[in-house]
């Protein structure tokens, strides 16, 4: 049955939803996604009860569908289309999506764009998979455990399914750069597709959407038919950052931990783009790995770039590392200022070093099982007030476990930028505080007020800081 969208006669357009799309009815059948469910699958699905798994079902669903707003407030999504409803119908071949109100920028002369459809399937794929296999099989509570627990999400998805060598670039930076800045990731991206490289990401827009954009023309040179472009996230923050339509695995984790964790597993290096908060969680938590004592073997490329507009970013970013965690976090990534080509070949001299390695261990090319990933890197951070004017932040901590420290204080500031729950949090209470060391507090309050002087932690509208550094 093909699918179809009827537009929703006579009725009047919330100014915030015209912003986004149109108002459609739709009815979505799955191709090759999850086109079975049990009837306690379904029941849970459709629970809207404590413990029910809909309201989570429907605000993924949503995000997917927004694929390509510029908003990033993700109660203004879920406020511009809070009649969108969805229902799972069965028969006799399978399943059925039944949605109503849901945003006409997911269609196209009435049909469901496809990639927008295997978006979709994804999230029920995910969520399903994730409540029956995670909860009671796997001990979320133990290190190995919750390693196992993301191999088997990202099997389960199909993204560990590629049989070649090392050569999937996780590339990290901002939803909020200007234009410079994302052409240069589609030329970076280029250069990358150009030799044969496929792409990982968060999965939004900014720099998370143009490597994907500029690997899909290298590859298209290079006659590569079945370039993957991975995108990576969670519930928490997918309304703010919808998958980009390029992506063509995309693969919901759990929570943001999860998320991190399935990068740096999957990925055999990692690029840096100019970011926000987020970027800086990312680089924290990285770093954090990397300087933990047990990874000191570990190849993982990890490069920082952007154009020459940008070099000032850097500076300030490579000049809070060494301040905050040392000359030792330094040497774990170079900085590449203006060269996409110059990146391209550095990542693949360093994948070479990965597949060394992985040869010689025995290591999977498609996990790395290897790197100890430690409890304080694993465990979900709960932001609330409390949470964040609790966070330790001191010289007196191991250098990689203030990182995880810093890395929960960037991880509330996403949330009070962007999530839901966050933006409510300091609405009701004010900014969060986040208590510090004066050698590690001022540095931080200086790297913070660049991002917002460079507009780099929301897309549109004036940006309210919803943290206060206390030094």
């Amino acid at each position: 049955m093909n699918d179809h969208a009827i537009p929703e006669a006579g009725e009047e357009v919330p100014p915030a939803a015209q912003a986004l799309a149109a108002i459609v009815h739709a009815k979505v059948s799955p191709k090759g996604l999850l086109e079975n469910l049990s009837q306690q699958e379904v029941d849970k699905l459709l629970d809207r009860g404590q413990g029910g798994l809909y309201p989570l079902f429907r605000q993924c669903a949503l995000a997917v569908l927004n694929c390509g707003t510029q908003l990033d407030d993700a109660r203004t999504i879920f406020e511009a289309f809070r009649d969108f409803d969805l229902r799972i119908v069965r028969q006799p071949w399978g399943i059925k999506l039944e949605m109503n109100h849901a945003p006409g920028s997911a269609f196209v002369d009435g049909q469901m764009i496809r990639g927008v459809k295997e978006h979709l399937f994804a999230v029920l794929r995910d969520i399903v998979y994730t409540h029956n296999e995670l909860v009671g099989r796997f001990d979320l509570a133990d290190p190995q455990g919750i390693t196992n627990a993301i191999f088997c999400i990202l099997r389960n998805a199909r993204a560990l399914d590629h049989k070649g060598g090392p050569d999937l670039v996780v590339c990290w930076g901002g939803h909020s750069i200007p234009r410079h800045e994302y052409d240069y990731t589609k030329k970076v991206g280029y250069e990358l597709g150009l030799r044969g490289l496929d792409i990982c990401t968060g999965c939004g827009p900014g720099a998370m959407k143009g490597p994907m954009k500029g690997a899909t023309i290298g590859h298209s040179k290079q006659r590569i038919k079945d370039g993957r472009y991975i995108g990576l996230t969670e519930p928490g923050i997918i309304a703010a950052e919808p998958p980009n339509p390029i992506v063509n695995q995309l693969v919901i984790l759990p929570d943001i931990e999860k998320r991190l964790e399935a990068f740096v597993r999957l990925g055999h290096g990692i690029i840096v783009f100019p970011g926000g908060a987020g970027t800086a969680e990312e680089i924290l938590y990285l770093l954090g790995l990397l300087l933990d004592p047990a990874n000191a073997g570990q190849p993982l490329p990890l490069i920082f770039t952007g154009p020459e507009q940008s070099a000032g970013y850097f500076e300030q970013l490579d000049r809070f590392i060494g301040r905050i965690l040392g000359p030792e976090a330094r040497q774990r990534y170079r900085i590449i200022v203006g060269d996409p080509a110059e990146v391209a070949r550095e990542m693949r001299r360093g994948l070479d070093q990965v597949r060394r390695r992985r040869r010689r261990t025995g290591d999977a090319y498609n996990f790395n099982w290897l790197l100890k990933v430690p409890p304080a890197f694993q465990q979900p951070f709960e932001v609330t007030h409390e949470s964040m004017s609790s966070l330790v932040l001191s010289r007196d901590l191991p250098v990689h476990e203030l990182a995880a420290n810093l890395r929960r204080a960037f991880s509330g500031i996403v949330a009070g930028n962007v999530k839901e729950q966050g933006i409510r949090q300091i609405e009701a209470r004010g900014p969060f505080e986040i208590h510090g060391d004066a050698d590690i507090g001022r540095p931080l309050d200086e790297l913070l007020r660049g991002f917002v002087a460079q507009r780099r932690m929301k897309l549109v509208g004036e940006y309210r800081p919803c943290y206060r550094i206390i030094a």
